[in-house]
């Protein structure tokens, strides 16, 4: 079983729980907003770990990804008054940072080969969230 098979907002709210002993959420973490799309902090208290996995998954599906890239996959509508809306990026300071920790836990790495930069999933991530696919899938 694999992350391809099963339902992604199942996948991503169980891995959250997985990695609550695994990361840490910053000490700012609690006053910023997502994205400068956004009026307010998110409102959900594990909104930190829920990102975490969210990020693990899109890494895993689409592997070189940088922060760039994610940025605009979590990126928002801005609303400007009268003026149409754009559609912004998300904050890249919180995905460098959870992508940070993830590769301190081991799940992710640093692509290293030509102009393919990014993040890819290591062995033990894939692992990880396939266990994970599996639980779900049973």
């Amino acid at each position: 079983m694999t992350v391809y098979d099963v339902n992604a907002t199942q996948l991503i709210h169980k891995t959250a729980e997985s990695l609550k002993p695994t990361l840490q959420m910053p000490v700012w973490a609690a006053y910023v907003k997502t994205g400068h799309g956004k009026e307010r902090v998110p409102d959900h208290p594990d909104w930190w770990y829920v990102r975490a996995a969210a990020i693990l998954r899109k890494v895993y599906l689409n592997s070189p990804i940088g922060t760039n890239q994610l940025s605009v996959l979590f990126g928002n509508k801005k609303n400007r008054g009268m003026k149409p809306e754009l559609t912004v990026p998300g904050s890249r300071k919180i995905i460098r940072t959870i992508l940070q920790q993830l590769e301190t836990a081991g799940y992710i790495q640093q692509a290293s080969k030509g102009v393919h930069k990014g993040r890819v999933i290591t062995g033990k991530g894939k692992s990880f969230l396939d266990k994970i696919s599996t639980s779900l899938k049973a």
